[in-house]
């Protein structure tokens, strides 16, 4: 079977957690046989397998025409194009799939641009009538889509996989924070500085926790929208690959404080570095943290207050939480989610060819 995947994403400036999600699929899924090509509309990287420079428009303006035109078509002797975003490209006669990671664009309109919500809500309406098969990373996200009016037998589950977490140097981590005047203890936030990510109850709930010496680090781009970022927080904007990980063995919890999410890549990672997890209790939260973690409204300033003040205080706490991350982490994997993937792309071929008939 051969699969060719849009790769667009990885050409933003910030790719941000889908970014992570087509590096994953890109590692993994030539072991199930897959043979993988990838397209996008810029210059590529070496690590981009059979790589084609769609050339221009560029996006935005090309992303526009295939909403709204459905040109220029992507042409391709693949057996099927894998859209990983809604960016919808129009593919026909190939067969096309669709990755949706949530349906926020709907739920908290307010929390995104006005051009940002029209774009996600065309692109999932063409994934709707156009596609003939639909990743989720979560059974939220499918039951999201189901109420959308999406076919449930159009949809496959794939959760993203843990980060494989390898040995490195205590003197090396070491070297990473100081660079970064990051003091221990410090609590962890990972992701976008935007409404949705819950961040104002963070700092609220930071200030109320009496504790002098912890610090909450903040690891993440700006992101839409204006969310303030206190004196005392230790921001740190959009950080490399080697500094987060320095992050995540270091921190005395990791905080996720979303009010939304269809997946919640940042409490995974945590779980693999067996870095405790606080995580809001809403959406796809519960079903990526599970018993492994501990679960907050995510509204609830005293609430997150306490559970993190607990962490900080007890050692044995964060060492038992820890433990169950890196337990519970063990069952996402790229391998796991490569397999699903390969799953949706037979349906979505066998479709194909019923409709043709």
């Amino acid at each position: 079977m051969k699969v060719a995947l849009h790769v667009g994403q990885l050409r933003q400036p910030v790719p941000g957690g889908i970014g992570t999600y087509v590096r994953g699929l890109i590692a993994s899924l030539p072991a199930t046989g897959v043979t993988l090509s990838t397209f996008a509309s810029g210059p590529g990287e070496p690590t981009w397998p059979d790589y084609r420079d769609l050339g221009r428009p560029r996006p935005p303006l090309r992303y526009s025409l295939w909403h709204a035109l459905r040109r220029p078509r992507v042409r391709t002797d693949a057996d099927l194009v894998h859209a990983p975003t809604l960016a919808i490209p129009p593919t026909r006669p190939t067969p096309l799939v669709v990755t949706v990671h949530d349906v926020a664009f709907l739920r908290f309109p307010d929390a995104f641009p006005r051009h940002g919500v029209r774009f996600h809500r065309r692109g999932l309406k063409l994934a709707r009538r156009r596609a003939s098969a639909v990743i989720v990373p979560s059974a939220y996200t499918a039951s999201e889509l189901v109420t959308e009016g999406f076919e449930p037998d159009l949809l496959f589950v794939a959760p993203h996989g843990a980060p494989v977490v390898r040995p490195r140097a205590e003197a090396e981590v070491d070297a990473v924070l100081d660079a970064l005047e990051v003091p221990t203890p410090f609590v962890l936030a990972v992701g976008t500085l935007e409404p949705r990510k819950g961040l104002r109850t963070l700092f609220a709930s930071f200030a109320e926790l009496r504790l002098r010496d912890a610090t909450l680090v903040v690891a993440g781009p700006a992101g839409w929208g204006e969310t303030r970022v206190p004196p005392d927080v230790k921001a740190l904007g959009a950080v490399a690959p080697d500094v987060l990980d320095a992050l995540y063995r270091r921190a005395s919890a990791c905080a996720v404080p979303s009010v939304y999410e269809g997946f919640g890549l940042p409490a995974l990672e945590a779980m693999a570095y067996g870095t405790p997890v606080v995580a809001s209790d809403t959406a796809s939260l519960p079903e990526v943290v599970g018993p492994a973690g501990r679960l907050v409204s995510p509204g609830d300033v005293d609430g997150w207050a306490e559970a993190l003040a607990s962490l900080v205080g007890d050692s044995e706490e964060r060492e038992r939480l820890g433990a169950a991350g890196r337990a519970r982490a063990e069952g996402f994997t790229w391998a796991r989610s490569a397999v699903a993937h390969v799953d949706a792309y037979r349906a979505a071929m066998s479709r194909d060819a019923g409709r043709r008939t």
